[in-house]
């Protein structure tokens, strides 16, 4: 990792004055678990194989959390709180608490480069979907089989449902919407840019970055609005400009804050900057930062988030039922196979997702659907409990928050992992679906303007839900990993063969 004493960072151990992610990670959890189970919480700083075993921990929050729903929002602050009084942030060879970061000297202004897209269409939404552009019936009949195969939720199914009849709703002329992480792959951005939003983007200044941002922009009906160092004059040339435009989230965070408080109109601030291994805990501190500050100085401003599948969440009793039926329901040759690799590996493939029932104080049970996958790592899964947590939180006190699960999907930053896109590629044996990027950006576009329109929905702070972690369940497209008859990370090993081989081998007789 970096050693660069230069913004957001890990804290330095005062042993060996280096940064360990292993016990930044294990602290912040370990503070989490502490109001709820004391004894597991020293377990989890005290642990060694951080690696192998942090699922317990994590699993651990989500069953706690289910049991009280006071106690779900109190882990949320809880790990929250620590997370920033153990992150640090540097300037200028000075060290600040991340806590304190807009008390840092030499905060140079950010300037805004305002760019019109050259298109006059109205806003118009489709899913792009096995070659094909789904619209009207054919959409709301693949909307019907995703949810009568269990691989989106049926408030995932209702919310795109609306999404379809609504189409007032895609003209977001009347929203500032800000992307962190603005050019990501599974971002929002070409869909927005036909939908007449006002674009925020924030993302490295990298002239592909940028060059690809400016581009999607023009070809659009949208506005962006683009942060610069310099004040230029309005006649900058396009080649000249994505050589001039972007901020480092990690290095320039309180000049984003300031900056961004500035606008005169509330604020829909996405999260969807996504940066590979402890940088992605490091790129998420920064943006909950960001989105905190300016939430305090601009209360009205919304919150977006997107969940991955793989990782521990709470989940309706329905979905437990699904799931145990689903094992009932195997043939007697997958049973027979799936026995006897379990048995040869040591129980290393093949466990069974034991979804037990959790009764909450509000007389609901639910279940813990453990889809963690060990290759992503540690890192990645504080990154998205982080994100989890604020949601919770930001919910709790009022802000409305959009947070969807999305499903697997081939982008580029997953299937460079040889492991996952075999997986990906085999995932259909589990009645798993991955997404193509385009199918994703699709979806989530749409779940995002749904949550910002539709009143009675989980992501307005005045819906009743009858528990915290319910604004996890609403609109979850898992792409069927709840469903599965097995823990996913001891199913995904197979998974992952059975892609290597399926394109040489006649393997299908395997899912009947």
């Amino acid at each position: 990792m970096s050693n660069s004493l230069d913004g957001l960072q890990f804290p330095l151990l005062e042993t060996t004055q280096k940064p360990s992610t292993s016990h930044t990670g294990k602290a912040i959890i370990s503070e989490a678990l502490s109001i709820v189970d004391n004894k597991l919480s020293q377990q989890a700083l005290n642990e060694k194989q951080w690696r192998k075993q942090y699922p317990v921990y994590f699993r651990a929050l989500v069953e706690h959390g289910i049991r009280t729903r006071h106690q779900s929002v109190n882990i949320a602050q809880q790990g929250l709180h620590k997370a920033h009084h153990s992150f640090v942030f540097y300037r200028d060879g000075i060290k600040y608490l991340l806590k304190d970061v807009m008390n840092v000297a030499n905060v140079s202004p950010l300037h805004s480069v305002t760019i019109k897209g050259e298109s006059q269409d109205d806003p118009e939404w489709y899913v792009p979907y096995g070659g094909k552009k789904l619209t009207g019936q054919a959409l709301l009949t693949q909307i019907q089989d995703w949810e009568t195969r269990g691989i989106i939720e049926p408030s995932h199914a209702k919310a795109l449902r609306l999404a379809s009849s609504h189409p007032e709703w895609f003209d977001l002329s009347d929203r500032t919407m800000v992307l962190f992480g603005a050019a990501s792959e599974a971002g929002p951005l070409t869909w927005l840019s036909k939908w007449r939003a006002n674009i925020v983007a924030v993302d490295l200044p990298n002239p592909k970055v940028w060059e690809k941002i400016l581009d999607t922009v023009r070809k659009g009906n949208a506005k962006l609005i683009a942060p610069c160092v310099e004040n230029l004059d309005a006649g900058v040339s396009s080649a000249d400009l994505k050589h001039k435009l972007g901020a480092n989230l990690l290095t320039q965070l309180p000049e984003v804050v300031t900056w961004l408080n500035q606008f005169k109109s509330s604020l829909d601030l996405a999260a969807i900057a996504y940066l590979d291994g402890e940088k992605h805990v490091r790129v998420s501190m920064a943006m909950d930062t960001i989105m905190s500050l300016v939430s305090e100085h601009k209360p009205d401003s919304s919150l977006m988030f997107m969940c991955t599948p793989t990782d521990i969440y709470a989940v309706p009793k329905e979905v437990v039922e699904a799931a145990h039926q689903k094992a009932e329901q195997r043939s007697n040759l997958q049973k027979v196979l799936t026995a006897g690799i379990k048995t040869l590996t040591l129980k290393h493939f093949f466990q069974s997702s034991e979804q037990a029932l959790i009764r909450s104080d509000n007389d609901k049970h639910y279940g813990v659907a453990d889809c963690l996958v060990l290759e992503q790592g540690p890192n990645y899964a504080l990154a998205k409990r982080i994100q989890q947590w604020r949601a919770i939180w930001a919910h709790q006190n009022g802000q409305r928050v959009s947070i969807n699960i999305a499903p697997s999907t081939t982008t580029h930053s997953v299937t460079k992992n040889p492991i996952l896109k075999a997986a990906f590629n085999g995932a259909s044996l589990f009645d798993v679906e991955a997404f193509a990027p385009e199918t994703t950006n699709a979806i989530m576009a749409a779940l995002w303007v749904h949550d910002l329109r539709n009143d009675e929905c989980a992501a307005n702070p005045h819906t009743s839900i009858d528990h915290p972690l319910e604004l996890m369940m609403e609109g979850a497209n898992h792409g069927g990993l709840w469903r599965v008859a097995y823990l996913a990370r001891t199913a995904l090993p197979f998974a992952a063969l059975y892609g290597f081989a399926s394109d040489k081998l006649p393997l299908h007789w395997l899912k009947k």
